[in-house]
């Protein structure tokens, strides 16, 4: 991939990042067809050009994607050329008879490039690196904010349960987890790039495009195919009880109670709650296996 980097545009900090945004626009958006007949290329005959074709139309895809991290407090350029790396990776495993856009498979690679390099980077959460602990980590924040819940302060109790259970971890985790990225904080987007010059622009003049991109639109629709798929097979691992369960509970928009359920089934809500965890579980870890043999890569 050493002659594919050569064609991706120099990004040599945030001081560089609005031309590397306009650059990285200039790059066209393949077809799908096209897309096929230049991964078909790569695959076959590990044509450097049609390797660079395409990374470099999937820059913006990078470039959006690390927009989404940059709550975290690191500089965009970093976490885009973390993304880069990655969408090389995807590019050099990607198989195009499985059927898959190469967005949606090179998010996966994408997004855990950036990840990596969060958990790497950033001082709060260097107590650890274990599954669980990246899952809270990248998922709290929106759960915060589903629940209204205030960003600077501890969470309520109910919050607390909701979270721990929603995600598989141990309540104390979550209290922890959220008080380390209360002291983190989020730079303001107002903060001026070039310190106290007038010239200098906000952060926030430096967002892309909040449209959806071509690339994106499609990756995102056939992502949510491809999980509905999964959710699907992986349901047919749980027995009758704990489909009903589940569904009622978190795959509804008005879900029940677990007063309600215990009613139905004649055993305490207590027992109810602990099959609804225990079916969450198996339901977790059926869709990570079918992941695995659907779309994460293969060893070289």
């Amino acid at each position: 991939m050493s002659n594919v980097t050569s064609k991706v545009p120099a990004l040599g900090g945030e001081q560089s990042l609005n031309r590397y945004l306009a650059e990285i626009k200039k790059f066209p958006v393949l077809t799908a067809e096209q897309e096929y007949m230049l991964a078909k290329r790569y695959a076959e005959h590990e044509d450097p050009e049609a390797a660079a074709q395409l990374v470099t139309s999937h820059l913006r895809l990078v470039a959006k994607i690390a927009m989404g991290y940059r709550g975290y407090g690191l500089p965009v350029s970093d976490l885009i050329s973390e993304g880069n790396v990655g969408l090389m990776q995807g590019v050099k495993k990607f198989e195009p008879e499985r059927g898959f856009r190469l967005a949606t498979y090179a998010m996966w690679w994408i997004k855990a490039s950036m990840q990596e390099f969060i958990l790497r980077s950033w001082s709060l959460v260097k107590m650890g690196t274990t599954a669980a602990q990246k899952k809270l980590f990248f998922n709290l924040r929106r759960m915060k904010k589903e629940l209204e819940a205030y960003e600077d302060s501890d969470l309520h109790p109910d919050d607390v349960t909701k979270i721990a259970t929603d995600l598989g971890v141990a309540e104390q985790e979550v209290i922890n987890m959220n008080r380390r990225m209360m002291m983190g904080g989020d730079g303001s987007l107002n903060t001026k790039m070039r310190g106290d010059e007038e010239d200098g622009g906000q952060w926030q003049d430096w967002l892309v495009d909040d449209r959806p991109l071509q690339d994106e639109t499609v990756a995102d629709a056939e992502e949510a195919e491809v999980r509905h798929e999964m959710l699907i097979e992986a349901m047919d691992g749980l027995n009758d009880r704990e489909k009903h369960i589940l569904t009622e509970r978190r795959l509804t928009e008005n879900p029940q109670t677990l007063e309600e359920l215990s009613q139905v089934y004649d055993v305490s809500r207590e027992r109810i709650r602990q099959i609804e965890v225990r079916a969450f579980e198996k339901l977790q870890k059926a869709m990570k296996t079918i992941a695995g043999e659907r779309l994460m890569p293969t060893a070289a």
